[in-house]
């Protein structure tokens, strides 16, 4: 077992026992993600950005337009990258103690900007793979000019602290004896069924890496 980086900005200040301290738990949690909210200051004005993301290694690569400001303001400043996955509503018999089971993910640093052509391709690959495992390997490759125009951030996983709540409502001890239905309602996200571009060439059958996503539970909460 690898442990977290320990500082002051990763420490659980509030509901402590809620921390996991083992590095795993952040590369599962990041690994079960597809978006990731990016958190940057823009001309001295904070933005929150939803964007797709990769782990290679303790390494997260993020990905968007050159002409992105939010994105392209990252290597010039420390950022804040966060994942959460929502498992369940906890019903409690009383409001207060209404809850959400989820695993989530903070990351501190100043990410890199990635300029170096094979690194890029790799970290490009990396993101799409974690998205649609197998789909590299099938589309057609992006050109130069595509290369060009996409910026790609490398952040390292160096910082970063991991909260996790899971299991059934914590009510007060008098309100048990309350007739008010209480337990958890399990939150999952799951894939459909493949639908086909409108566009697509008779004959072209869906790809088996895209069939079983289609049948699988989504790796997400």
């Amino acid at each position: 077992m690898t442990s977290l980086s320990a500082t002051a900005r990763t420490r659980l200040g509030r509901l402590p026992d809620r921390a996991a301290t083992d590095r795993a738990a952040l590369h599962e949690i990041l690994d079960e993600g597809m978006i990731c909210h990016l958190g940057v200051l823009v001309d001295g004005t904070p933005r929150v950005i939803p964007t797709c993301y990769g782990r290679a290694g303790d390494t997260l690569y993020l990905h968007g337009s050159t002409g992105a400001s939010s994105l392209m303001a990252g290597p010039s400043q420390e950022i804040c990258v966060t994942v959460t996955h929502v498992d369940g509503l906890v019903l409690a018999r009383s409001l207060f103690h209404h809850s959400i089971n989820y695993r989530s993910a903070m990351i501190y640093g100043t990410p890199r900007l990635v300029t170096d052509a094979t690194e890029k391709l790799t970290a490009l690959r990396v993101i799409t793979e974690a998205l649609a495992p197998g789909q590299w390997d099938v589309a057609r490759a992006p050109t130069r000019k595509e290369m060009a125009a996409v910026a790609v951030l490398a952040l390292p996983l160096d910082e970063a602290s991991v909260k996790i709540r899971q299991g059934p409502p914590g009510d007060d001890e008098e309100d048990y004896a309350l007739d008010v239905w209480a337990g958890v309602l399990p939150v999952r996200q799951t894939f459909g069924p493949p639908a086909p571009d409108p566009r697509l060439r008779p004959g072209v059958p869906v790809p088996g890496h895209i069939a079983r996503l289609g049948t699988e539970t989504a790796p997400t909460s």
